[in-house]
């Protein structure tokens, strides 16, 4: 069984993990396109978290991991009682593209028709969100920090959460 990461998953999979390896998902792009009401953010002010939103034209980057042998059945409860909090993601199976070849992983994707779908907010709204908002599993901008960082360290790039990280750090800094 195989786990497409390309936010937290990539530094907090919170499953065993018995293989990583670098992975492109075509016709989707990273985006924090959903509004958090319980990880990052609450009801009464949400944050924002990424989700993989389709996009003819992009790629998204990330890890697909190899779930550890006799742990799918656990790892996939997990897994859903995790993403699948509110319903805003839609668990299917992507294709991927690794170094080895072309692989199956399980991947959770934004669901544009839900409430807390908010595709085309531009990257300073973005960031005065992920600047205040908390949620269950603390700062909004803690997600961000460690989700461009750990995408630095496995050498991904991706312009648009590095702006964000940078101004998130300037809104963050005492005054």
């Amino acid at each position: 069984m195989w786990v497409f990461g390309y936010g937290s998953l990539i530094w907090n999979p919170e499953f065993p993990v018995a293989e990583r390896r670098i992975a492109r998902a075509m016709g989707w792009q990273r985006s924090f396109c959903m509004r958090s009401i319980h990880h990052r953010g609450s009801e009464a002010e949400p944050g924002l978290v990424l989700a993989l939103d389709r996009a003819a034209t992009a790629h998204c980057d990330g890890v697909a991991f190899a779930v550890a042998k006799g742990a799918e059945d656990e790892t996939l409860a997990a897994l859903r009682e995790r993403e699948l909090v509110s319903s805003a993601y839609l668990e299917t199976h992507l294709e991927l593209i690794t170094q080895t070849g072309p692989m199956q992983a399980l991947a959770y994707v934004i669901d544009p028709d839900h409430g807390q779908y908010c595709g085309g907010l531009g990257l300073e709204e973005q960031a005065q969100i992920i600047a205040h908002a908390v949620g269950g599993r603390g700062p909004n901008r803690d997600y961000l920090w460690s989700t461009a960082a750990h995408l630095a360290d496995l050498g991904i790039v991706d312009p648009d959460l590095e702006w964000l990280a940078e101004r998130v750090r300037r809104l963050s800094a005492p005054r």
